[in-house]
């Protein structure tokens, strides 16, 4: 029986080999679900148990340095994937309509790919921001939602880019999820640069607002596959995930805007008093819940 199921295992391994674009079969990461997907588990063991654990009689680390090249290197990154997406086809030659996955290997089609790959990449440099959590002791951050939302959102990438890369009308979301994160790491960077640039962080509500704005932007755009005629994308299952994605999202965003600005239930502890570190969390606690997203 055993022999049987690991015979298995290598037949399907072996399949989904076979049907892996070959375009992008032999980047890092995509030659095996296996290695992403212990690297994923190994976040959540780290995250939600080793971590703590490991923290529990140790004094908070600072990380201030770490902090302000981190978001500084994250805002490099995804201004890079913002202009690839644009010049690999949502500033050259889509119509932001009905625009399907280009399988040839023009040299703006293997553009699409190398950048569908970078920002599932981008995905696994995020893990950082919950490693720094765990090293500063801010447990109340590591919640479920920002837990899940870290693991689950890369692995579902290598399935959707290991298929085909996700390009067409099917990557806008990732091109408006990277502009997104450099206004986000741009704010996060400022924060960690200590108290005296507190007085430039008077937006930080803005950014549900902001956040808000691109699921309505996303769903919208991706609704329109449903009004069109003839719009034979090639993997039609990603436009309905990506529509019921944005909606989900959008409802939690704005009960956590509605709690936090207008009942004024969840402000920050930052509100009342000023904090020392000047890391991005202690000038609101709350923001783990979507931070990312």
């Amino acid at each position: 029986m055993l022999q049987d199921a690991v015979s298995n295992i290598i037949k399907y391994h072996n399949s989904l080999r076979l049907r892996t674009d070959a375009r992008i079969r032999d980047f890092p990461l995509m030659q095996s679900p296996i290695p992403m997907t212990s690297i994923l588990l190994a976040y959540v063991f780290f995250s939600v148990y080793a971590g703590p654990r490991l923290m529990a009689n140790r004094k908070p680390f600072r990380l201030k340095t770490a902090m302000i090249v981190y978001n500084l290197s994250m805002i490099l990154l995804n201004a890079y994937l913002v202009y690839e997406f644009l010049m690999s086809g949502w500033g050259t030659t889509y119509t932001w309509r009905c625009d399907l996955i280009d399988t040839s290997n023009s040299p703006e089609a293997l553009r699409m790919v190398n950048v569908t790959w970078w920002f599932y990449f981008s995905k696994f440099t995020e893990l950082l921001d919950t490693v720094f959590f765990v090293l500063r002791k801010k447990p109340d951050q590591i919640t479920f939602l920002h837990v899940f939302h870290h693991s689950f959102t890369p692995w579902c990438w290598w399935w959707g880019i290991t298929l085909t890369p996700v390009a067409g009308m099917g990557s806008f979301h990732a091109l408006v999820n990277s502009a997104v994160h450099v206004i986000m790491y741009f704010y996060y960077g400022l924060s960690a640069a200590g108290p005296r640039f507190k007085k430039y962080l008077w937006w930080k509500k803005y950014l549900t607002a902001i956040q808000l704005s691109q699921f309505i932007l996303v769903s919208i755009h991706i609704s329109q596959y449903y009004f069109m005629e003839k719009c034979d994308y090639q993997v039609p299952l990603w436009i309905p995930l990506i529509w019921l994605g944005c909606v989900l999202f959008f409802f939690l965003f704005s009960n956590f805007y509605i709690e936090a600005y207008i009942k004024g239930k969840r402000l920050p502890a930052s509100e009342d008093k000023p904090k020392l570190n000047g890391s991005a969390s202690e000038h609101f606690t709350v923001v783990a819940n979507w931070k990312h997203l």
